[in-house]
Formats: structure tokens, C-alpha cells, sequence
């Protein structure tokens, strides 16, 4: 099967490589589409290295769907056929194995294109909005880099969970659009308007009950007084750097709990609640279309480079991905 291999390199390697075989507890997925995320271009530099990275040469990606094509022993919980997407490291391949908890069904309705940029988006919202978060019904929310694919997708499970109000941040006067389309009841430029006063207007002077940081650098400092007295800051990426500088007393006497996540650490049992978390309470809204993956553009597979290098341009609203094509199906 093609691979594409990280480590040997700079970019990506195109490589032929045996089709694996699917060990108890996995199973064996036919790649129709797969999805590029920010943590694949650190993986090229070696700035990140997941749970899953076990050798300095890897089959690259995180993130597909397609059909399953082999069971491993002991898998009960899907068959061979069925439309699945997941998360999970190998995914650039026309093969790709992942634990069978870690699967998530894809409603028909769904373009294989679409499904792949779902799961990791839908699982890191999910977790760091209700898991993480507490959010319930009726609760304030605010997703910043709301225009990051991810953060698309927090701003429409926030709607889907019937949030009160939904403020969502971009760095781009042009990007406002997308938030709005994605349901955000406001749209905050932080290039040129203040986050806590935007906020502020939103939600009467309280602040947001949960705030979704997918930046970080000054912008998660910025989130805390943001938020209501007794609210939540999540960080969840730092596109905008590691460090910030925070004010103990904002943190304080708004009494805010501060809540840093990533998935990189996760053991395949911790990732397996989530995706069972995710199944009844989000796959539902996914199916009916209230929310919905933000494709910006899909490249051939063949096209991988290219797709990293538009990436690196900060330039997309919504996913990149690639589309599995030019190979049959083994038999």
C-alpha cells in the first residue's frame, strides 16, 4: 500500500509498504479520505512526538475515514464495511489500523471528504467543552480561534448543546463570516477590539460561562477576564505560543478553575471514554446537520506536499484534506 512516512526528512515521503494486519482489539480501515492537522506539520519538525510515535520514522496523519476492511480477534462492536472515521496515528495510508474503541460511526449522509475532518474535532470539543468543561444547557460559551477548523467545529457543538450565547474570536476581518456561518452570536476581531469588553456586551457584564482557548500566548491571559466569576478557562492549542503572561489576581478574585488538555498523553483507554462520550451525545447532531465539518479545500493524495505547504500559510478556514484515490481495494 502507499504510506506516507515522516521522519525521513523534511516533508513527507510516498512510500510502498505492507498493508498491516489487524492485531485483538483493532481493526484494519480501507482509507478513503484523511484529514491534515497543525500537529502533523510539528511532527515533521519534531516538536511533538504522541503516546503513538513510537520510532523516529512513522506513517504520518491522525486523522481519517473510511470502510473497515478487517476485524482483529475479540471485535464485536463493528463489522466489516461499516462507515467509520477516527483519530489515530498511520492515517496517510491507503490502510490504517486503530483500536476499535476508537471508532466512530459516520452517518450516510456524510461525503467520506467531510467524515475525515470530523473526529478530532469533534472529540476535542467535546471533551474539553462538556468532559473538562461541565458546560450544560443554557451556559455562556467562548471559543477562541474560533476560525481554526477545530474551534469551527466548538462553536457548532456549542449551539447543538443549546448554549445561551456563543462568542467566537478570529485575528481576520474577512474570516467573520465563517464564525457567523458556523452559528457564533458574535464575532470578535481581537486585531482591533478588546476580548473582554466584546465579551462583556455579549453576556450583560458577566462574562462567559466556559471559555475554549485554541490559541494560547497573550490571547489565554486575556480569557480571564472573559469569563464570569466562578467560569472556566480551558487551553486547548497554543498557535500563538506556549508562554502567556497571566494576572494572578484576574485568576483570583474571578475564582476561575484553569484547565490545560491535549490528547497526546492520553492512554487508548482514556481515549476510548471520549469517543464513547462522543457517539449519544454529538454523532446525533452531526447526522442531522447541525454540525458539520468546514472543508476548505481537498487535495489528491499524491498532492500531500502541497496541502502541507497551504497549511503553513495560515491561509485555510476550515480542513484540509486528502483524498484517497488510484488504488483498488485488496482482496
Amino acid at each position: 500500500m502507499r504510506a506516507l512516512v515522516g521522519g525521513a526528512g523534511p516533508d513527507w515521503e510516498q512510500r510502498e509498504v505492507e498493508v498491516p494486519a489487524p492485531g485483538p482489539g483493532q481493526v484494519l480501515i480501507r482509507v478513503l479520505a484523511a484529514a491534515l492537522n497543525r500537529a502533523d506539520l510539528y511532527m515533521l519538525e519534531g516538536s511533538y512526538n504522541p503516546n503513538s510515535k513510537t520510532s523516529a520514522v512513522f506513517t504520518a496523519g491522525l486523522e481519517l475515514a473510511g470502510a473497515i476492511a478487517a476485524l482483529g480477534d475479540g471485535v464485536t462492536s463493528v463489522g466489516v464495511g461499516d462507515r467509520v472515521c477516527g483519530a489515530g496515528l498511520g492515517a496517510f495510508a491507503d490502510y490504517a489500523l486503530l483500536d476499535a474503541r476508537h471508532v466512530i460511526p459516520v452517518p450516510a449522509s456524510l461525503s467520506w471528504t467531510d467524515a475525515a475532518a470530523l473526529p478530532v474535532g469533534i472529540a476535542t470539543e467535546h471533551d474539553a467543552l462538556v468532559t473538562q468543561g461541565g458546560f450544560t444547557r443554557g451556559q455562556s460559551v467562548l471559543v477562541i480561534g474560533g476560525t481554526t477548523a477545530i474551534g469551527l467545529i466548538g462553536v457548532q457543538m456549542a449551539k447543538a448543546l443549546r448554549a445561551s450565547v456563543v462568542a467566537a474570536t478570529t485575528t481576520s476581518a474577512s474570516k467573520t463570516a465563517a464564525l457567523a456561518a458556523a452559528g457564533a452570536d458574535v464575532a470578535i476581531n481581537t486585531s482591533t477590539d478588546g476580548l473582554a469588553d466584546a465579551v462583556s456586551k455579549a453576556t450583560n457584564g458577566g462574562g462567559v460561562d466556559v471559555a475554549l482557548d485554541h490559541v494560547g500566548g497573550q490571547l489565554f491571559a486575556d480569557a480571564f477576564a472573559a469569563t464570569r466569576v466562578g467560569g472556566t478557562v480551558i487551553n486547548i492549542g497554543r498557535l500563538g505560543g506556549p508562554e502567556s503572561t497571566i494576572d494572578l489576581n484576574t485568576m483570583s478574585f474571578r475564582r476561575l478553575r484553569v484547565v490545560g488538555t491535549t490528547f497526546s498523553v492520553r492512554t487508548p483507554d482514556e481515549l476510548a471514554a471520549v469517543c464513547a462520550a462522543v457517539r449519544p451525545e454529538v454523532m446525533p447532531a452531526v447526522a442531522d446537520g447541525r454540525i458539520r465539518p468546514v472543508v476548505d479545500r481537498v487535495f489528491d493524495f499524491d498532492d500531500a506536499k502541497k496541502a502541507a505547504d497551504y497549511l503553513r500559510t495560515n491561509q485555510a478556514v476550515g480542513k484540509l484534506v486528502l483524498r484517497m484515490s488510484g488504488r483498488k481495494a485488496i482482496a
